[in-house]
Protein backbone atom coordinates (compact mmCIF):
# COMPACT_ATOMS: atom_id res chain seq x y z
CA UNK A 1 0.00 0.00 0.00
CA UNK A 2 1.47 3.71 -0.76
CA UNK A 3 0.28 6.22 2.04
CA UNK A 4 -0.04 9.88 1.27
CA UNK A 5 1.27 12.24 3.74
CA UNK A 6 -2.01 14.16 5.51
CA UNK A 7 -0.91 16.58 8.15
CA UNK A 8 -0.61 20.13 7.53
CA UNK A 9 0.86 22.23 9.77
CA UNK A 10 -0.87 25.08 12.46
CA UNK A 11 -0.06 26.98 15.13
CA UNK A 12 -2.17 26.08 18.29
CA UNK A 13 -2.08 28.20 21.52
CA UNK A 14 1.10 29.71 20.08
CA UNK A 15 2.49 26.25 19.46
CA UNK A 16 3.64 24.70 16.21
CA UNK A 17 1.70 22.09 15.15
CA UNK A 18 0.42 19.20 12.68
CA UNK A 19 -3.14 18.84 11.76
CA UNK A 20 -4.76 16.10 10.29
CA UNK A 21 -8.01 15.58 9.54
CA UNK A 22 -10.38 12.12 9.09
CA UNK A 23 -14.04 11.90 8.04
CA UNK A 24 -16.28 8.89 9.14
CA UNK A 25 -19.77 8.04 8.01
CA UNK A 26 -20.79 7.65 11.55
CA UNK A 27 -22.57 9.88 14.39
CA UNK A 28 -19.97 12.48 16.16
CA UNK A 29 -20.83 10.10 19.58
CA UNK A 30 -19.42 6.83 17.65
CA UNK A 31 -15.96 8.45 16.59
CA UNK A 32 -16.07 10.30 20.00
CA UNK A 33 -16.07 6.90 21.75
CA UNK A 34 -13.48 5.78 18.98
CA UNK A 35 -11.27 8.41 20.12
CA UNK A 36 -11.93 8.34 24.08
CA UNK A 37 -12.86 4.23 24.68
CA UNK A 38 -10.02 2.28 26.03
CA UNK A 39 -11.52 -0.94 24.39
CA UNK A 40 -12.07 1.16 20.99
CA UNK A 41 -8.66 2.81 21.33
CA UNK A 42 -7.22 -0.16 21.96
CA UNK A 43 -8.17 -1.43 18.17
CA UNK A 44 -5.93 1.12 16.60
CA UNK A 45 -3.65 2.47 19.07
CA UNK A 46 -3.38 1.55 22.45
CA UNK A 47 -5.09 1.97 26.29
CA UNK A 48 -5.85 4.03 29.17
CA UNK A 49 -5.98 3.01 32.88
CA UNK A 50 -7.54 5.12 35.63
CA UNK A 51 -10.12 7.65 36.09
CA UNK A 52 -10.70 10.34 33.93
CA UNK A 53 -13.02 12.28 36.27
CA UNK A 54 -9.30 13.26 38.34
CA UNK A 55 -8.21 15.23 35.47
CA UNK A 56 -5.43 12.21 33.90
CA UNK A 57 -4.85 8.60 33.24
CA UNK A 58 -2.36 6.44 31.85
CA UNK A 59 -1.76 5.78 28.57
CA UNK A 60 0.27 2.76 26.92
CA UNK A 61 0.82 2.50 23.33
CA UNK A 62 -0.18 -0.91 22.58
CA UNK A 63 1.47 -0.71 18.87
CA UNK A 64 5.03 0.06 19.42
CA UNK A 65 6.65 -2.54 20.94
CA UNK A 66 6.83 -3.67 24.66
CA UNK A 67 9.43 -1.52 25.94
CA UNK A 68 6.94 1.53 25.08
CA UNK A 69 6.39 3.51 28.60
CA UNK A 70 2.97 4.44 29.93
CA UNK A 71 2.34 8.39 29.50
CA UNK A 72 0.28 10.83 31.69
CA UNK A 73 -2.54 12.33 29.31
CA UNK A 74 -3.66 14.71 31.33
CA UNK A 75 -7.14 17.00 30.38
CA UNK A 76 -7.14 20.17 29.83
CA UNK A 77 -10.16 20.44 28.11
CA UNK A 78 -13.18 18.01 27.57
CA UNK A 79 -16.78 18.86 25.90
CA UNK A 80 -17.83 15.69 24.57
CA UNK A 81 -18.41 14.76 22.21
CA UNK A 82 -16.78 18.21 20.22
CA UNK A 83 -13.59 18.93 22.09
CA UNK A 84 -10.84 17.54 23.77
CA UNK A 85 -7.65 18.53 24.65
CA UNK A 86 -4.53 16.62 26.33
CA UNK A 87 -0.76 16.98 27.33
CA UNK A 88 1.27 14.04 27.36
CA UNK A 89 4.43 13.94 29.56
CA UNK A 90 6.38 10.38 29.67
CA UNK A 91 7.09 10.30 33.29
CA UNK A 92 11.04 11.22 33.97
CA UNK A 93 11.37 13.03 30.68
CA UNK A 94 10.99 16.57 29.68
CA UNK A 95 9.37 16.45 26.27
CA UNK A 96 5.58 17.44 26.38
CA UNK A 97 3.01 17.03 23.85
CA UNK A 98 0.17 18.99 23.36
CA UNK A 99 -2.83 17.71 21.83
CA UNK A 100 -6.47 18.65 20.06
CA UNK A 101 -9.16 16.43 18.90
CA UNK A 102 -12.20 18.44 17.62
CA UNK A 103 -15.42 16.17 15.84
CA UNK A 104 -17.80 18.26 13.83
CA UNK A 105 -20.98 16.23 12.36
CA UNK A 106 -22.53 17.07 9.15
CA UNK A 107 -25.28 15.61 6.86
CA UNK A 108 -24.32 11.58 8.34
CA UNK A 109 -20.57 12.30 8.79
CA UNK A 110 -18.31 13.37 11.15
CA UNK A 111 -14.76 15.19 11.12
CA UNK A 112 -12.36 14.45 13.49
CA UNK A 113 -9.21 16.61 13.02
CA UNK A 114 -6.37 16.34 15.45
CA UNK A 115 -3.38 18.28 15.73
CA UNK A 116 -0.69 17.36 18.16
CA UNK A 117 2.57 20.12 18.90
CA UNK A 118 6.20 19.48 17.39
CA UNK A 119 7.59 20.29 20.65
CA UNK A 120 10.59 23.12 20.84
CA UNK A 121 12.64 20.77 18.18
CA UNK A 122 10.93 21.17 14.39
CA UNK A 123 13.03 18.03 13.54
CA UNK A 124 10.38 16.38 15.30
CA UNK A 125 7.95 16.83 13.00
CA UNK A 126 9.81 13.89 11.42
CA UNK A 127 8.52 11.58 13.08
CA UNK A 128 4.96 12.98 14.29
CA UNK A 129 3.98 13.20 11.19
CA UNK A 130 4.20 10.00 9.66
CA UNK A 131 3.44 8.80 13.32
CA UNK A 132 0.07 10.29 13.00
CA UNK A 133 -0.92 9.54 9.49
CA UNK A 134 0.11 6.00 10.39
CA UNK A 135 -2.31 5.38 13.76
CA UNK A 136 -5.05 7.73 12.23
CA UNK A 137 -5.25 5.32 9.17
CA UNK A 138 -5.34 2.71 11.44
CA UNK A 139 -8.27 4.30 13.49
CA UNK A 140 -10.25 4.49 9.95
CA UNK A 141 -9.36 0.82 9.30
CA UNK A 142 -10.95 0.13 12.98
CA UNK A 143 -13.81 1.75 12.28
CA UNK A 144 -14.84 0.71 8.86
CA UNK A 145 -14.72 -3.10 8.98
CA UNK A 146 -11.18 -3.60 7.87
CA UNK A 147 -8.03 -4.81 9.47
CA UNK A 148 -5.45 -2.09 11.48
CA UNK A 149 -3.18 -4.63 11.39
CA UNK A 150 -3.03 -4.20 8.23
CA UNK A 151 -1.75 -1.08 8.11
CA UNK A 152 1.96 -1.01 7.91
CA UNK A 153 4.45 2.09 9.56
CA UNK A 154 6.80 1.01 7.05
CA UNK A 155 4.28 2.90 4.58
CA UNK A 156 4.63 6.12 6.13
CA UNK A 157 7.78 6.00 8.29
CA UNK A 158 10.56 6.62 7.26
CA UNK A 159 9.02 7.48 3.78
CA UNK A 160 7.03 10.43 4.90
CA UNK A 161 9.75 11.71 7.29
CA UNK A 162 11.22 13.96 5.11
CA UNK A 163 7.90 16.18 4.08
CA UNK A 164 6.96 16.61 7.78
CA UNK A 165 10.35 18.36 8.15
CA UNK A 166 10.01 20.38 5.23
CA UNK A 167 6.82 21.93 7.18
CA UNK A 168 8.60 23.34 9.78
CA UNK A 169 12.27 24.05 7.73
Amino acid sequence: MTSTPTGRRVTIDGLDSIAFDRTFRAGIEDVWAAVTESDRLARWIGEWTGDPSTGSVDFRMLYEGDEHQAEVLTVQECQAPRRLVLISRVPGEELVWHMTLTLVEHEGATTLTFTQSVGDDPAMAGGVGPGWDYYLDRLVAAETGGDPASVDFGDYHPVHQQHYLDMFS
